[in-house]
């Protein structure tokens, strides 16, 4: 009788509500190296996976008192790869969030591509990806998606797309030319649409990062988002730790709080 006065009381002065919003989050972090924080360093005692204590999903966990936070995202994932990680995943998550679909594309032989070609080459390779991204990858993020809701079915699946690499025209005067950089960015571009679109089939949040890179991606005046071409080479074109604060963690806070 207690218990249920004070329950009553609690309702008429608005007050139950709040209480029962404040439970802790249960938090996984799927996804490759942009969601393990390749790039940002303080990477602890998690071998090849390289999960940054600065990586975005780190920064969402400690920002928000009483989460639970499981860090599965993993360097060099493809979609197969985060199908295993979902595995490993508790079924009570309440939040999860990805980045896959980049490695499934072939984003490193791009990168090498455009690096070590001619710019019709790199345009012609790049043409190659968008072309998997468009006819292969969807079917591969539809399981992805699937097997999340299927494992944690009270989970909110948040997707986030990749950054635009380049300003172009830019303020470098070496590297690689406009054209390899315009292709480039087309073939973030054309994967940021397939994220959406899958996302939004799957019921899923898309966050869309590449506003928030804008001014901040390389051979823009602050350049400070992403690394170029840096050693160890597997940083290259990997969020810095202000990327992963300002260019990933920004827009998920303001995207679900």
């Amino acid at each position: 009788m207690c218990a249920a006065l004070g329950v009553a009381l609690l309702a008429s002065l608005g007050i139950a509500g709040t209480a029962n919003a404040v439970q802790a989050t249960n938090y996984v972090a799927l996804g490759d190296s942009y969601s393990s924080g390749v790039g940002a360093g303080n990477y602890g005692n998690s071998g090849a996976c390289k999960r940054s204590a600065n990586a975005y999903g780190q920064l969402w966990a400690n920002a928000h008192s009483g989460t639970k936070f499981t860090f599965l995202a993993c360097s060099g994932a493809k979609t197969g790869d985060v199908l295993n990680q979902i595995g490993s995943m508790p079924s009570n998550a309440t939040l999860v969030t990805v980045t896959v679909g980049g490695n499934d594309a072939g984003f490193t032989d791009v990168i090498t591509t455009c690096t070590l070609n001619n710019d019709q080459t790199c345009v012609n390779r790049v043409n190659t990806a968008k072309s998997y991204v468009q006819n292969t990858l969807p079917g591969l993020l539809n399981k992805v998606y699937a097997a999340v809701k299927a494992k944690a079915p009270n989970a909110k699946l948040v997707v986030l797309s990749y950054p635009r690499f380049y300003t172009v025209p830019g303020s470098c005067s070496v590297g690689l030319s406009d054209t390899k950089r315009s292709a480039i960015n087309s073939g973030a571009d054309t994967l940021a649409s397939v994220l959406s679109a899958r996302a939004l089939a799957a019921g899923a949040k898309f966050v869309d990062v590449r506003p928030a890179f804008t001014g901040h991606n390389i051979c823009s005046p602050a350049g400070d988002y992403l690394h170029s071409l840096t050693f160890p080479v597997d940083e290259s074109y990997h969020p810095t730790v202000a990327g992963q604060r300002g260019g990933y963690y920004a827009p998920l806070s303001s995207a679900i709080g």
